[in-house]
């Protein structure tokens, strides 16, 4: 859990009784001053937030409930912070893309970037790359090459390998249509095969379907955001600043915990500067 300033709810309440203040429900400054007061008096880092760590010595357990996150209009967003952290281009996709899919505060807005950050390589990769020698189809896609003389025909042929290893699946044709590749992955978080490129057709103006390559040139961070609000990522980002919210959000997008410290490390600096 976190409460800082500009959180609301019964935890907020239950805080201010603590600390001897009006229990309106509302996180402002004065609380804030309170928290850090308390906080130094009790040996703890006076930074005003109030974490599981500080709610822990003031009432022995975390409550149960979590914190009511504060929407905000994207505008509101303390964009120019993160400018030299993230690349311009992706700062101008922001305010479109978090109005469009659901980036209602910064809590949820330093998990998403975090995640993409991560999973495109510093915001640098917009497509998946399918350039595998035939030991490596072998041990990422076993399932379809059984062993090396049955990938040596598909090495290094990125083409033929998505028709491959996605045709007839995602709503894609089978590999003689070349669906496979023609909705293979893309964007910051990539979108893959044909249903998920119906679905994300839905919510722009240019045909997804005919020009797939939009996806990775003009909608990488739209497409993310796309795959967060479809598949009800919003809720477990509003669980927290904390590592273990970073760690259920990495499960998440990445069915395991790979790159986990990186994606903490990051969901940090963007909290940081963002709040």
């Amino acid at each position: 859990m976190l409460l800082k300033n500009g959180s609301t709810g019964p935890e907020v309440i239950k805080l201010q009784e603590k600390l001897g203040l009006t229990a309106d429900g509302q996180f402002g400054p004065g609380t804030e001053t309170k928290v850090k007061e308390w906080q130094t008096a009790n040996g703890l880092t006076a930074d005003g937030l109030v974490g599981d760590g500080t709610w822990t010595k003031m009432f022995g357990a975390a409550p149960a409930t979590q914190v009511t996150t504060v929407t905000i209009p994207a505008s509101d967003f303390k964009l120019a912070a993160l400018k030299g952290h993230v690349p311009d281009s992706v700062i101008a996709q922001i305010p479109d893309t978090a109005a469009k899919f659901g980036i209602t505060n910064t809590l949820r807005l330093a998990h998403f970037l975090a995640q993409c950050g991560h999973e495109s390589g510093g915001f640098k990769a917009v497509q998946e790359n399918l350039n595998y020698s035939a030991k490596g189809l072998t041990g990422t896609f076993g399932k379809y090459f059984v062993n090396e003389a049955a990938a040596l025909p598909y090495e290094r042929k990125p083409e033929k390998i998505a028709n491959k290893v996605y045709g007839s699946r995602m709503g894609n044709g089978a590999e003689p249509s070349g669906e496979g590749w023609k909705f293979h992955g893309r964007g910051y978080i990539q979108l893959t095969g044909k249903d998920n490129y119906t679905k994300f057709d839905k919510t722009v103006d240019e045909d997804i379907l005919a020009n797939p390559d939009l996806v990775a040139t003009k909608y990488p961070l739209a497409s993310a955001a796309f795959f967060f609000n479809s598949n009800n990522l919003w809720t477990i980002c509003d669980k927290g600043a904390d590592e273990a919210a970073v760690t259920a959000v990495t499960k998440r997008v990445n069915g395991g915990t790979i790159g986990l410290a990186d994606r903490i490390k990051h969901f940090n600096e963007y909290y940081n500067l963002l709040k």
